[in-house]
């Protein structure tokens, strides 16, 4: 019974759009208005997987005779960004003397525009990838043939809130400023997808090795890349990577980049998981996570009543950070013990000879092993 009500909860959850999409979407809208001299309520838009989707339009008012402006509300569905809910809106103006059929993109207000090298857009253009770009381009084509015209076509996508959005985000590292990155795969949010961040941990990486970095330091979160930089206050701000949960991508990623060293500086919870190997660090239950770590306590203690006792606590925990209030500072061997074994566990996943280091920090930020010196 409980099998079936986790199954009719995941039904239930509601898939959303990309900002991609709402980009085509409001394009499409403004082409509505200019062409067919009516204000749209919805507009149907072809996915990048081939489905279609409707989108209601907010807004959409004329500029000029050839010319409107359309706004459409971005929605995340049940795995909301920092996106979600933002206006990405689309002006438009149809060319009356060029009739080529051209189609000329570009981004507007609070749309960032790339700065560094290593991502799919180069230097200096607009963070419009090419999904989006295809979208966009497809939604226009599909107007200017149903109404049997070849003008060309100019449109400009803006986010009135985007640069203020982008503070919340990493694009500034990335080299994107200015904005937010308008992006999309397949043009639909699928709940729980997790694709926005592997997309955006793989293009930190492709900027750090095309900036000239060799090593990178990867991090679960903004506390601990905090304590990384301060640790490591030389290095270059785009070296260190936040990777969430992602151990196994984030190190065969790097790997296939070729880079020369890999540094996994983290909290002692999510060293355990990652000395376990285990690929995507959310997904395990903190149960079989401290039975594994009771079982080291064991092995490594000499004094076996010692070892028991240290082995029974950690067992009882509450979660991993827990048992850490057991372990140290009495016995930092079980704290080197995790931290080779993170670098064990990570050596399999990587395709490549990269040189791979783990640094445990405890709750304040303080490093408490560090394999370059142990």
């Amino acid at each position: 019974m409980k099998t079936e009500q986790k199954k009719s909860k995941k039904k239930r959850l509601k898939s959303g759009f990309t900002t991609g999409t709402a980009a085509a979407a409001a394009t499409k809208g403004a082409l509505a208005l200019i062409l067919e001299k009516k204000v749209p309520t919805s507009v149907r838009i072809r996915l990048l997987t081939g489905d279609y989707i409707n989108i209601k339009i907010k807004s959409c008012v004329s500029k000029k005779p050839d010319t409107a402006e359309c706004v459409v509300i971005k929605d995340a569905g049940d795995d909301p960004d920092i996106t979600h809910r933002a206006e990405i809106g689309a002006i438009v103006s149809i060319d009356k003397e060029k009739k080529d059929g051209r189609i000329h993109i570009s981004g507007g207000r609070g749309v960032g525009k790339v700065t560094k090298p290593g991502l799919e857009i180069p230097p200096g253009e607009h963070a419009i990838n090419s999904g989006p770009l295809k979208m966009i381009t497809e939604a226009s084509k599909d107007m200017l043939i149903r109404h049997k015209i070849r003008n060309n076509i100019k449109v400009s996508i803006f986010v009135p809130q985007g640069e203020e959005l982008a503070k919340k985000t990493l694009n500034a590292r990335l080299g994107i400023m200015g904005g937010i990155s308008i992006l999309g795969t397949t043009g639909i949010v699928r709940p729980l997808s997790h694709d926005a961040y592997i997309a955006t941990i793989k293009s930190s990486i492709s900027v750090a090795d095309a900036v000239g970095l060799d090593t990178v330091i990867m991090t679960t979160g903004r506390r601990s890349e905090k304590f990384a930089q301060a640790f490591m206050p030389d290095l270059a701000e785009e070296a260190f990577i936040q990777i969430g949960d992602f151990f196994e991508m984030s190190i065969k990623a790097a790997s296939e980049k070729k880079l020369k060293t890999a540094i996994l500086a983290v909290f002692f919870a999510k060293a355990i998981k990652q000395a376990q190997g285990i690929p995507h660090t959310h997904a395990s239950k903190a149960e079989l996570t401290l039975e594994k770590l009771a079982k080291w306590c064991l092995e490594i203690i000499p004094k076996q009543d010692q070892g028991q006792a240290l082995a029974e606590k950690v067992r009882s925990a509450n979660t991993a950070r827990h048992s850490f209030d057991f372990i140290y500072p009495e016995y930092p061997e079980i704290v080197a013990c995790v931290g080779k074994k993170m670098v064990q566990s990570a050596k399999k996943f990587s395709t490549s000879d990269m040189q791979i280091e783990s640094i445990i920090f405890d709750y304040n930020g303080n490093v408490i092993y560090d394999s370059r010196i142990n």
